[in-house]
């Protein structure tokens, strides 16, 4: 299945509400304040934001004018470019100067992390890489056990440890066992919950100095992994986890679940920070690279 497939695919639910919306909007009609007050009424009911909708609106309406655009066609190519322009900022993926590249999922419970970590694995495994994963969520036995069964599904190698056990212990033996064995790419799965917002953080700080400490320059890629279906909560959870550490990029899952897919153009506009995957399914192969034209195009091509 191409990427721009997937993408519709994914945005299926959004059909039928923002995206629809949308395409109804595009359709037909003169380019007037009603058409942009209408459009920054669907840019908002789609989760993109009002801060973001407003920039984006405004900015489009702009252009239009100084460009002479009349009709709605015209304006939807310009909206495409911008939404493309937006999306593609900070886009610059690090590259590890030694073996192994290290991947940190860090997120929420309940936001699809331990499965993403198996599919991302299973994304290197497929391109050739030697990928070994850790069930660096020690705090809850489920989910060092989902991880290892999803890590035979991937066929990839698991590193784990007792339920309670220290995480950054088990992230210590597994960057000397990576590197031992000459392993491409190491994707570790992180908690997502402790007794306190405090502690959790403190604990993934931890890891991540343990893991540099380990391997200079790394983890060389932080990922939070983000429920699309919680909406603007999503943008509020990132930055929570910004501030904590350096993170790279976003997993945006469950987009086949919600009818608002614009969260993907607020996160993009508010934090700064790349979308990097967009879970669109619950197979292992629903797990797609953001290519940020391919998605302007699936939200605007009805």
């Amino acid at each position: 299945m191409s990427l721009v497939n997937q993408f519709k695919n994914g945005l299926a639910r959004s059909k039928t509400g923002f995206i629809g919306r949308l395409g109804k909007l595009f359709s037909s009609g003169e380019v007037n304040d009603e058409f942009y007050e209408e459009l920054e009424e669907i840019l908002i009911s789609g989760d993109v934001g009002v801060e973001t909708t407003l920039k984006l609106v405004g900015e489009l309406k702009e252009d239009a004018k100084n460009l002479k655009y009349q009709e709605r066609e015209q304006v939807k190519s310009l909206l495409l470019e911008k939404l493309t322009n937006l999306l593609t900022s900070g886009r610059e993926e690090p590259v590890a100067s030694e073996k192994p590249h290290v991947i940190l999922l860090v997120g929420v419970n309940g936001s699809g992390k331990t499965t993403s970590a198996a599919k991302l694995a299973n994304l290197y495994r497929t391109a050739g890489k030697n990928v070994l994963l850790v069930a660096g969520d020690t705090f809850r036995a489920a989910a060092i056990e989902q991880l290892e069964i999803w890590s035979e599904r991937a066929g990839v190698e698991l590193i784990k440890q007792q339920p309670g056990s220290d995480p950054s212990a088990l992230f210590f033996d597994a960057m000397n066992s990576a590197r031992a064995r000459d392993i491409d790419v190491v994707i570790g799965d992180t908690a997502g919950r402790l007794h306190n917002k405090f502690n959790l953080m403190e604990e993934l700080k931890k890891v991540y100095r343990v893991v540099g400490r380990c391997l200079e320059g790394a983890p060389h890629q932080v990922l939070l992994v983000v429920d699309a279906t919680t909406g603007q909560n999503a943008v509020s959870q990132a930055r929570s986890f910004n501030e904590a550490l350096p993170v790279s990029g976003l997993i945006l899952t469950k987009l086949d679940g919600t009818a608002r897919g614009g969260i993907v153009i607020s996160i993009g506009d508010s934090l700064g920070i790349p979308v990097r995957y967009i879970g669109t399914g619950e197979k292992m192969e629903d797990l797609a690279p953001f290519d940020p034209a391919l998605f302007a195009r699936a939200l605007l091509e009805t």
